[in-house]
């Protein structure tokens, strides 16, 4: 897994989307769906992990722990597979991992991305796919995966870095089987806007990894347009994580540089512009959907589910207590 690697490490932008008021009459999961889900959780209770058929001859790699309802569906950043989500930066660190923390409170899945890689650096374990790939792609691949799984909607939808377009993308195609979202430092297309067009090819660059490999490639210009043309997302609940620490450091770039790994013209100049581009586009982009809350005190980098796991875990938990609650009044309103 490329936590530190510097095709990993530049993607750092979020999305903000829009969060339903308090006190709305639009509920985002209705009585009759939370019936349903609650069955299909009945049925689907205990630990899962496999592969799922996705087509004739395809599979994803899932995992999913917990019962309860709404789901939560983890969808990790670029080039990572689901076990991204049970790891923390701290070795010695004995809090629970998101995974294991939301999985005490409702049900959760994660799930590898075709050619993403492991944490021990090994492939990933759903059927590789050509490359490169973009966020329309895996919102699909996602809709594919949920509707052969089983697993109960509507979802809260949780994507790191790139898993944030993709789960914009899925929310703005299947809106009706979204009850939330928790975006993570994710990839957001207004950054585009704030590089000059060398920075950006730099930017392009750092995220393709050597031809002579298997792993995920992004067509980063396609996700951008891609995003730009989707509709908005459902008014649902809503939580946008923010990096408040800078990836690409000073001694992080002599690490790189000493082991040949950045292209010519990544310097710290590039670092410091690639980060103000990052905090411009997400406070933009927060302020597109003000019904989101927006959270800048993470103390974290790039993956903020590794180095503060508790604050992603309980930013979860708020959002599946919100559709929670919004469905309990869905459910009086209804019986008066």
């Amino acid at each position: 897994m490329r936590l530190i690697c510097i095709t990993t490490i530049s993607l750092a932008f979020v999305v903000a989307a829009g969060w339903q008021a308090r006190g709305s009459t639009t509920s985002p999961v209705s009585a009759s769906s939370k019936t349903k889900q609650a069955a299909a959780v009945e049925e689907s209770e205990g630990d899962f992990v496999g592969l799922i058929d996705i087509s004739g001859s395809r599979k994803i790699y899932m995992e999913c722990r917990g019962t309860g309802g709404p789901t939560v569906v983890l969808v990790s950043g670029f080039g990572n597979a689901a076990d991204v989500w049970s790891l923390t930066s701290d070795p010695e660190d004995e809090r629970p991992t998101v995974f294991a923390g939301v999985a005490t409170f409702t049900r959760v899945c994660a799930y590898d991305r075709p050619s993403t890689s492991t944490a021990t650096g090994g492939p990933g374990r759903s059927t590789p796919v050509p490359q490169p790939t973009s966020a329309k792609a895996a919102a699909a691949d996602l809709d594919a995966l949920l509707t052969a799984s089983g697993e109960p909607g509507p979802y809260v939808l949780v994507g790191h870095s790139y898993g944030g377009p993709i789960i914009r993308l899925y929310a703005s195609a299947h809106p009706a089987d979204v009850a939330g979202l928790v975006l993570v430092d994710a990839t957001s297309e207004d950054v585009q806007n704030r590089l000059t067009p060398t920075q950006l090819a730099l930017l392009e660059e750092l995220n393709t990894p050597s031809p002579d490999t298997d792993a995920e490639v992004l067509d980063l210009q396609a996700t951008f347009q891609q995003l730009r043309e989707s509709p908005p997302v459902p008014p649902v609940p809503m939580i946008v994580l923010t990096a408040d620490r800078p990836q690409l450091t000073p001694e992080v770039l002599a690490e790189a540089e000493a082991a040949g790994q950045l292209p010519a013209g990544v310097d710290q100049e590039f670092a410091d512009a690639l980060w103000a581009a990052q905090l411009a586009a997400q406070d933009k982009l927060a302020k597109m959907f003000p019904s989101a809350e927006h959270i800048t005190n993470t103390k974290s980098t790039h993956y903020i589910q590794l180095d503060n796991p508790r604050l992603v875990t309980n930013s979860i938990r708020r959002v599946v207590d919100e559709v929670r609650n919004d469905a309990e009044n869905s459910i009086g309103r209804e019986s008066r």
